[in-house]
């Protein structure tokens, strides 16, 4: 989920002397190289240097704000801000005022000018993550400034135009919140234009390992240690789990197990309780709605091994069972075997 910041901080003075006040972000990794994020990259990298709008889907946790930054840093847009604005902390009666600013005095507590966040990221992107959750106000106003270019601060009447990439993120299906009234079709449409999925962490089994690697790192570079080593029991438990929480749980797991251990590996008994038990591992997955993503992932594996399903499975990190069930399922056609 995106970062809660404070549109007050995002003023003037503080954008001369530092970037907008906040500590810089390393370059983002995508980590993984199975089949699945493999595609992700590549559509990503093809869109990274064009000004369209993407949306990016997904499930909680998947990873959805770490695409957004590896967007931005592969855009010519680099060297400029990245603003993340959680929407789903956004109240009507402070909207205007956080994401477009306002004057001096234009209200009691008002005593200095605030940017607010869409200004704050002119000439980089504006990463609006849950974007179903604003309200059907709220979108009203948004579209308005995707429309126009422009805002204009509470408190003043002159527009201040702004070069902005929008980029947002949502784990709901938009299209049928436009069937139920629920989200503006003019917005979903204006917002619909480069679509990408992010693939749930189970789908993406073959990067499990790597992903916890790249956290223990994360943490013994935090801490100033040296990096811990996963033993081959943890291992196995890492990679059956199915990972509900995604990315982030992964991520949370990492963090309790290098607090946990007492030596260099990583042991089973570091991990948490679900993740040694067998009925955690035989829990059904959650809502699937990215069927685009598995149809291109798949596709992929198969004509990079040439049909050989054998080696696709271990691109795409699943037994031959499922990934004949996923082709029949989603109507790939592929060379007999």
């Amino acid at each position: 989920m995106a970062s809660s910041l404070d549109p007050a901080s995002l003023d003037a003075s503080a954008q001369k002397e530092a970037p907008l006040g906040f500590e810089p972000f390393p370059v983002p990794q995508l980590v993984g190289q199975s089949a699945a994020i493999t595609v992700v990259k590549d559509i990503a990298s093809s869109i990274a240097r064009r000004r369209s709008t993407v949306m990016i889907l997904g499930e909680t946790g998947s990873g959805k704000e770490m695409l957004a930054r590896h967007i931005h840093q592969t855009s010519d847009r680099a060297e400029k801000p990245f603003i993340p604005v959680d929407c789903s902390s956004l109240s009507d009666t402070l909207f205007e005022s956080e994401l477009f600013g306002h004057v001096r005095g234009a209200f009691t507590g008002a005593v200095r000018e605030s940017l607010g966040f869409i200004r704050a990221a002119d000439g980089g992107t504006l990463f609006l993550d849950e974007i179903g959750e604003l309200s059907l106000v709220l979108q009203a106003k948004l579209l308005r400034v995707l429309q126009e270019r422009v805002v204009v601060p509470v408190g003043d009447t002159r527009p201040r135009p702004v070069d902005i990439r929008v980029v947002c993120a949502t784990n709901k299906n938009l299209a049928d919140m436009v069937r139920r009234g629920t989200f503006r079709e003019d917005l979903y449409f204006r917002l619909n234009v480069v679509v990408l999925h992010m693939p749930p962490l189970r789908d993406r089994q073959t990067d499990v390992i790597g992903l916890a690697t790249h956290f223990l790192n994360m943490q013994a570079s935090l801490y100033g240690e040296q990096a811990k080593q996963l033993s081959p029991e943890a291992g196995v438990a890492l990679t059956n789990y199915t990972w509900p929480g995604n990315v982030r749980e992964l991520a949370n797991v990492m963090e309790h197990a290098h607090v946990l251990a007492t030596g260099d590996v990583i042991e089973l008994v570091d991990l948490p309780d679900r993740l040694r038990s067998s009925e955690a591992n035989d829990a059904p997955p959650s809502d699937l709605y990215l069927p685009d993503l598995e149809r291109q992932a798949i596709a992929e594996a198969m004509r990079r091994t040439k049909n050989n399903k054998a080696q696709a499975c271990k691109l795409l990190g699943m037994n031959i069972q499922r990934l004949n069930r996923r082709i029949q399922r989603l109507g790939i056609r592929t060379a007999k075997d």
